[in-house]
C-alpha cells in the first residue's frame, strides 16, 4: 500500500510494500518484497532495499558527502549506491550516506549516522546514536552499543562487542599531520574481542582477537590476543585461557 502524499518516483517495487505518508522515494530506488517504510522516510537513486526490511520515520537514505570547505580531508566515495540486505531494521531519524553496504539481519537503531565506504556484515547491532565514519568495516555478528563513536579507516572483525560510549580515534597528530592514509589510522579490532564501556583506543591500535578492554581503559598500544587489560594508560592484567576463564 502507497499513502497518498507519499511521493514514489521508482517502478521496482517488489510485491507487498508499505510506504507511509510523506515519503519520498526517488527513481532507481529498488525495493524488495514485504519491505515497509513509514512516513517521512527519504531514499535516494542508488538504493537497494532487500526483502522484509523496515524503515522507520525520518531516515534518510543516500546521503552525498559535501566539503563544504571547513574540511581539510576531501570526501571519497565509489559509487553513488547503498545496499540493505533482507530482514534489516533502520531505526528512526538514521542517516547513511552513499557507497554504505549492510548485510541481512542486522539492526540500525535510532540516531546513527553511517558515512561512505562503510561496510557492516550480517546480523549485526549498531545502536542508538551510534556514529560510524568513512571507509570502516564491521564483521559478522558484532554489536556496537549506543552513543559509540567508530572512527573513519577503522576495521573492527567478527563477533566484537563494544559496550556504549566508546571512543575511537584515527589521528595522533590533531590534523596537523596531513590527512594521508599514512597519518590517518583507525584502530583494529580482532574478532571476538570485546571493549568495555567508556573506553577509549587510540590511532592505530591493534586488538588482538578474544581481548578485554576494561571499562574506562585508554589504549595507547597493542593488546595481545586474550589480554585482558585495564587502566590509564591500559596495562596487561592477565590473559584468558581457552575455556574462557579470566
Amino acid at each position: 500500500m502507497i499513502e497518498k502524499t507519499a511521493i514514489v518516483e521508482t517502478t521496482q517495487i517488489g510485491e507487498n510494500v508499505s510506504i507511509g505518508n510523506f515519503a519520498i522515494i526517488k527513481s532507481g530506488v529498488i525495493l524488495g518484497n514485504n519491505v515497509t517504510i513509514h512516513p517521512n522516510v527519504i531514499i535516494e537513486t542508488g538504493v537497494t532495499i532487500g526483502n522484509n526490511v523496515e524503515i522507520f520515520p525520518g531516515a534518510y537514505l543516500g546521503k552525498r558527502p559535501k566539503n563544504s570547505g571547513a574540511l581539510t580531508r576531501e570526501p571519497e566515495y565509489e559509487k553513488e549506491r547503498i545496499i540493505i540486505g533482507e530482514n534489516c531494521s533502520i531505526g528512526p531519524n538514521a542517516i547513511i550516506y552513499y557507497d554504505v553496504f549492510i548485510g541481512k539481519n542486522t539492526l540500525i537503531g535510532d540516531n546513527v549516522s553511517i558515512r561512505e565506504r562503510v561496510t557492516i556484515g550480517e546480523f549485526c547491532v549498531i545502536g542508538r546514536g551510534v556514529t560510524i565514519s568513512y571507509n570502516s568495516h564491521i564483521g559478522n555478528r558484532t554489536k556496537i552499543m549506543d552513543l559509540t563513536h567508530i572512527t573513519g579507516n577503522c576495521e573492527i572483525g567478527e563477533d566484537v562487542f563494544i559496550s556504549t560510549l566508546v571512543a575511537t580515534t584515527n589521528d595522533n597528530t590533531f590534523g596537523k599531520g596531513g590527512h594521508g592514509k599514512e597519518h590517518i589510522k583507525g584502530p583494529k579490532i580482532g574478532n571476538g574481542a570485546a571493549i568495555g564501556a567508556n573506553a577509549s583506543l587510540l590511532p592505530g591500535v591493534v586488538i588482538g582477537d578474544n581481548a578485554i578492554v576494561a571499562s574506562s581503559a585508554v589504549v595507547t598500544k597493542d593488546v595481545p590476543s586474550r589480554a585482558l587489560v585495564m587502566g590509564i594508560p591500559a596495562q596487561i592484567v592477565r590473559f584468558i585461557n581457552d575455556e574462557g576463564n579470566r
